[in-house]
């Protein structure tokens, strides 16, 4: 059984700060429109319903375009970042209350003015020069905003300083405009959550329908990236945190091979699988913005490895024919789900890959790894312990242990714990040390999925396989808990710590389904060529419109 098919028995588990005050009560079946405002739409957002378009100034717009813009004096950092910060207020804060971005930084506007003399005098710093992202809220930054995992028991926590990855996007000339909402603690805290809900941060929505799961447990990176709320935002993933909230939120993602990107300085869950990843509308920023986040950090080993496997950069690979000639394995489960639009939207898919050149393989993939699921369980619960109690150890103001956060809980379970409990926190710190032969044993098995997926892609001679990346989004349920749409293709990648692109093919009724692609490891740049070859010539990413859907 695997982690997400475990955390399925009810659940995928998986300015200022916003609240749970606020979240309204019909969201707690998930059934009725999902918000505490009216059902009934406004008049602008009536007209961008009926016209498919969003009147935002930077609606849809990309890294180059805002880059080019900047260059030509169009507009500046300044006007940039106000504009987004008055949308996030509108937006997310406001009537559709998407609750998808935790905290703005308060420096936003300061960093701007600094980002617009910089350019002026001639000195830019790199490709994100002045152009505002949001980032996760369990990755580290050395400012006056908050790093808390969307606990409450970490509200007034601020980190020394900046994680690796962010210290790298500093570099590149982003502008941390603020962090976003996500599934408390990662995901990894109860068996019957809700993806998108934390303490601190209330429940994050999807904006396509938004009584609608964002997925989780970049929840508020995907629904913001989707929602046109910052022009690219950074996730974390250890086994679908990524891929799934972009495949339902209709944007990419990408989950790098583990070590690509540093993990130094975010809140982790597994040493073995975690990693961050660019999340963003189109395949090319996606390339961009991974080109900033790459790079060997000494406090993270694992990232040695990738001395010499990365690509100097990944926009090299955007190629319009990059599907022609290539050998592409079929996962074949996908085309007997339950969900028969799915199922047939996959088919086209997969028609679609042979019209642009690719030669397909079928593959069983699930079959082959289905029987790790639960060897990965025990080493998350393992490793969570470890790397959870060095983290908080480092703590200024807050618990200062997993032991010290369960006993927060249980006191303040009220607020902590409304819906869903802690079952996973108390699984996790029941086990031992990492040399137990418990965990020894386990992480031998999980990571076997290495061999299944080098061994199939050799023996068929393949340069990627394929797979939906997960079905339309399900209704948001605090009482039961998340609900499994099937057609679920992240625990291979995952468990591998390889390469997971993936790219929206198509939506059902109105909910976005992304199509996935996985490879060897350091195959980010094969990848990213054939998700950008596919996105091309299909051009399935729509605007959200934040529907209201009342059932019954």
């Amino acid at each position: 059984m695997n982690r997400r098919k475990f955390l399925l028995k009810g659940s995928l588990a998986a300015a200022a700060a916003v609240t749970v005050g606020g979240a309204a009560t019909s969201a707690l079946t998930g059934c009725s429109n999902g918000d505490n405002k009216s059902a009934k739409p406004n008049a602008a957002d009536s007209a961008a319903m009926a016209s498919g378009r969003d009147d935002f100034e930077f609606s849809e717009f990309t890294l180059a375009e805002l880059q080019a813009g900047l260059k030509a004096g169009t507009f500046s950092s300044v006007k940039l970042t106000e504009l987004y910060l008055r949308r996030i207020s509108e937006i997310d804060q406001g009537y559709h209350d998407l609750k998808s971005v935790i905290e703005v930084n308060p420096e936003a506007m300061t960093l701007a003015t600094q980002m617009d003399k910089e350019r002026k005098a001639g000195k830019l710093r790199g490709p994100l020069h002045g152009i505002p992202i949001l980032i996760k809220d369990n990755i580290d930054t050395a400012d006056q905003m908050h790093t808390t995992a969307g606990s409450l028991a970490l509200e007034n926590h601020i980190a020394a300083k900046d994680a690796f990855v962010v210290s790298q996007l500093r570099k590149a000339g982003a502008l941390i405009l603020g962090k976003t909402n996500l599934s408390e603690w990662a995901n990894f805290r109860s068996t019957r959550s809700s993806s998108g809900w934390s303490s601190r941060g209330g429940q994050t929505r999807n904006p396509y329908i938004i009584n609608r799961s964002p997925c989780g447990s970049s929840s508020g990176s995907a629904a913001a990236v989707s929602a046109n709320l910052c022009a690219v935002a950074v996730g974390t993933e250890t086994d679908g945190s990524v891929i799934a909230p972009a495949s339902f939120c209709g944007i990419v993602g990408i989950k790098p091979t583990v070590g690509l990107v540093s993990r130094s300085g975010i809140i982790p869950i597994s040493a073995t699988q975690d990693t961050a990843g660019p999340m963003t509308r189109t395949v090319a920023d996606a390339a961009l913005l991974l080109n900033a986040m790459v790079g060997v950090d000494p406090t993270d080993a694992v990232t040695l490895n990738s001395k010499d496997k990365v690509a100097k950069d990944y926009t090299s690979f955007l190629n319009k024919d990059a599907l022609k000639g290539k050998r592409i394995g079929v996962e074949q489960s996908f085309l007997n789900g339950r969900q028969e639009e799915v199922v047939a939207l996959y088919q086209k898919t997969i028609d679609q890959l042979k019209a642009l050149g690719a030669t397909i393989v079928p593959v069983e993939l699930i079959k082959e790894t289905s029987a790790l699921g639960e060897a990965e369980f025990q080493v998350l619960l393992y490793e969570f312990k470890d790397g959870l109690n060095k983290y908080l150890a480092n703590v200024k103001k807050g618990v200062k242990s997993m032991t010290e956060l369960i006993a927060y809980n249980t006191k303040n379970a009220d607020k902590v714990m409304p819906y869903f409990k802690q079952e996973l926190l108390q699984m996790s710190v029941s086990k031992g040390n990492l040399r137990s032969p418990e965990y020894t044993s386990a992480l031998a098995k999980s990571t076997s999925a290495r061999g299944i997926i080098d061994r199939m892609m050799q023996a068929n001679q393949l340069d990627a396989i394929v797979g939906t990346s997960y079905g339309p989004a399900h209704c948001i349920d605090w009482i039961n808990g998340d609900q499994d749409p099937g057609f679920y293709f992240c625990p291979p990648a995952a468990m591998a710590g390889y390469p997971h692109i993936t790219v929206p093919m198509g939506d059902i009724h109105g909910l976005p389904v992304g199509l996935s692609f996985i490879a060897s490891a350091y195959q980010e740049g094969a990848i990213i060529g054939m998700a950008y070859a596919f996105e091309q010539a299909t051009k399935h990413r729509k605007i959200p419109t934040f529907r209201r859907i009342i059932v019954g």
